[in-house]
C-alpha cells in the first residue's frame, strides 16, 4: 500500500512499476519483489517482463514520453469501407 501511486500501479493481477531513471527503477523493483516475498506472494517468472520502454495496456501504448492509443485497436476502424 505505501508504494501505490508512488511508483507502483495495480490492475487486477498486473503490477506496473514505473520510474524516472534506471537507477531508481532498480530500487523500485527491489522494493516490490522484497514486499512480495515478505507477504508470501509470488509472481510467475514466465509472465514477468522487466525494463520495458513501452507497454500495451488497456488499449493504450505507454511510452516514456507519452501515452497513445494502441494502433492495433483502431485498425478495424481505419480499414472500414467508406
Amino acid at each position: 500500500m505505501p508504494y501505490l501511486d508512488q511508483f507502483v500501479a495495480l490492475f487486477i493481477d498486473d503490477i506496473f512499476i514505473y520510474s524516472k531513471s534506471n537507477r531508481e527503477h532498480a530500487e523500485h523493483l527491489r522494493i516490490v519483489v522484497q514486499t512480495l516475498q515478505q507477504e508470501q506472494l509470488y509472481a510467475k517468472k514466465s509472465k514477468c517482463e522487466f525494463w520495458l520502454d513501452c507497454i500495451a495496456f488497456l488499449g493504450h501504448m505507454i511510452l516514456k514520453e507519452r501515452i497513445s492509443v494502441d494502433p492495433r485497436k483502431i485498425q478495424a476502424v481505419k480499414d472500414w469501407p467508406i
